[in-house]
């Protein structure tokens, strides 16, 4: 439960995840003051589970544009009604709810300004090989080299930052490369950043390589900073 005197917003992009978003929802709910889905044009099969209900705000996208812009709507609305803390947590059910706290921690603490969930400061993650030992590793390097960050965790999904950090941090990054754009913007910006253990669960084997290689792609295209 929130027992801080700070107002958490936590944005969940969905698209078409009726079959895990209800359970998702319900387990963040205690932890946080308000909910935003960003339903990003699931279709409508999907959309019946995704229902407001007190404490809970759907936003909707008419068609899909991606992670990274129902992120940015969702922050843009959490912002207008007045978000101290912004976390980002994702509608598949990878994630455990009752780590928020210990995410949103050091930002109440006043130790850091944006907290990146790290799968690699907690064995409980088990996280499939291939991601772990070739996919993620590429990742780091690459954040490493071309956006000068290093973090262990370069490709997270929960995270949360204040309300100065969400407000100077655009994501211009539609799709996936967004976990990255965050951290170099959240580096070069010149913000006190932290890495929070976190548990990841894998239902299905994650992204695959071509995913990785996407990501490259879009951030280069994207000139990585816009």
């Amino acid at each position: 439960m929130n027992k801080s005197n700070h107002k958490i917003f936590c944005v969940i992009p969905a698209y078409n995840e009726g079959k895990t978003i209800a359970e998702v929802v319900s387990s963040v709910k205690p932890y946080v003051d308000e909910i935003v889905v960003v339903d990003d044009g699931s279709v409508e099969e999907a959309r019946r589970y995704l229902v407001p209900a007190s404490g809970i705000i759907v936003l909707r996208h008419i068609i899909n544009r991606g992670q990274g812009a129902a992120l940015r709507t969702g922050t843009r609305y959490a912002l207008k009604n007045g978000a101290d803390i912004v976390v980002h947590f994702d509608a598949d059910g990878q994630f455990a709810a009752r780590e928020i706290g210990d995410v949103v921690k050091p930002i109440i603490k006043g130790e850091a300004d944006v907290v990146f969930g790290s799968r690699f400061l907690s064995k409980r993650s088990e996280i499939p090989w291939f991601k772990r030992s070739v996919i993620i590793p590429l990742a780091r390097l690459f954040n490493k080299i071309f956006l000068g960050v290093n973090l262990t965790d370069p490709q997270s999904g929960f995270r949360a930052l204040s309300r100065e950090a969400a407000r100077k941090i655009s994501i211009n990054q539609d799709r996936m490369s967004h976990c990255s754009e965050i951290l170099h913007k959240a580096s070069v910006g010149g913000f006190k950043i932290k890495e929070a253990p976190i548990t990841v669960v894998y239902h299905d084997f994650g992204q695959k390589f071509s995913g990785g290689v996407k990501i490259i792609k879009e951030l280069f295209l994207g000139r990585l900073i816009n």
